[in-house]
């Protein structure tokens, strides 16, 4: 009896063990290569519980998911001769998950046989445009160029494909190739690029330059304006006065013209008073206790000081 109950729990073991073997879950994210004896025999990409031969077959997990690839920065020519560092990054997935397998194995030699393509594409797109094509888009005028310069710039050269065409054609090149490997690019885009440093610091100087010109271009406009406003300035400024002064002058003129009308009045109201009166403020004026006079006999002073013993 007691043998026969465990003979019975043993086969519900090993029942088990086989069904633990042979069982296994696909996610929704994966995609699962079931190989026999490492080569592979079919693909599962649904999700759910699945069943495999135990120990025979292997299963073999791959990503459903779109997947990211960053490229470094490489210094590159372009058809004018201008070296530019370019980073560039790209999506991509797995489309064919057996040829995925059988030539990349996993994501990391994707990954290092995506730089050799996307790098090398990338390379030669640059290489058959001009660096205007490159880092421009459309040939969408300038908003700042008479507001910075003063005056209208040169035109710059038009563009021919512009920047997402070159990365169009740089994705349709590298699916070319990619597609052999069970792979597909989804999307190429330039994320960042630069003058090599030789070149940035002569870009550098040039806009400093061209900042200085337009600086100095202010300065001497400012300048010309100040001139102006202080000549008008001083235009005015002696026309008040000269009004002024001519003003002052009509003003003492007819002081004086009243001044002569009062005295002559006064003159012909009573000359010898007026004569008096004409010498006191003239001793008044002209003498004082140190003063020492000689006077003629006939003078006017004597005549009055006479007169007064």
């Amino acid at each position: 009896m007691k043998s026969a109950q465990m003979g019975i729990l043993l086969l519900i073991v090993l029942a088990l063990i086989v069904v633990g073997l042979s069982a296994y879950i696909v996610q929704e994210t994966d995609q699962v290569i079931i190989t026999r004896l490492g080569k592979p025999v079919r693909e599962v990409t649904d999700p759910g519980l699945k069943v495999r031969v135990p120990l025979i077959e292997k299963v073999i997990r791959v990503e459903k998911r779109f997947l990211e690839w960053d490229g470094d920065p490489n210094q590159l020519p372009t058809r004018d001769k201008r070296f530019i560092f370019v980073d560039t990054y790209a999506r991509w997935r797995i489309t064919d998950a057996t040829k995925y397998y059988q030539r990349l194995r996993d994501e990391y030699g994707a990954q290092s046989r995506l730089d050799d393509i996307l790098d090398g594409e990338t390379r030669n797109t640059v290489a058959k445009h001009d660096l205007i094509e490159v880092v421009r888009t459309s040939n969408r005028e300038f908003a700042m160029t008479a507001e910075l310069g003063g005056e209208q710039n040169e035109p710059f050269a038009k563009i021919v494909d512009g920047r997402d065409k070159l990365a169009a054609e740089v994705l349709a090149s590298a699916n070319q190739a990619a597609i052999e490997l069970g792979i597909e690019v989804l999307d190429f885009r330039f994320k960042r690029i630069n003058y090599v440093p030789e070149v940035r610091r002569e870009v550098y100087s040039r806009m400093v330059s061209e900042r200085n010109r337009i600086a100095e271009q202010f300065r001497s406009e400012g300048a010309g304006e100040s001139a102006r406003i202080n000549g008008e300035r001083e235009r005015e400024l002696a026309n008040i006065t000269s009004e002024a002064y001519r003003e002052a002058q009509a003003i003492k003129g007819r002081a004086d013209a009243k001044a002569a009308d009062i005295y002559a009045k006064a003159y012909s109201g009573d000359p010898e008073f007026y004569r008096f009166l004409k010498t006191m403020e003239a001793f008044h004026d002209t003498i004082d206790a140190d003063t020492v006079l000689l006077l003629s006999t006939d003078g006017e002073f004597l005549r009055y000081l006479e007169r007064s013993k």
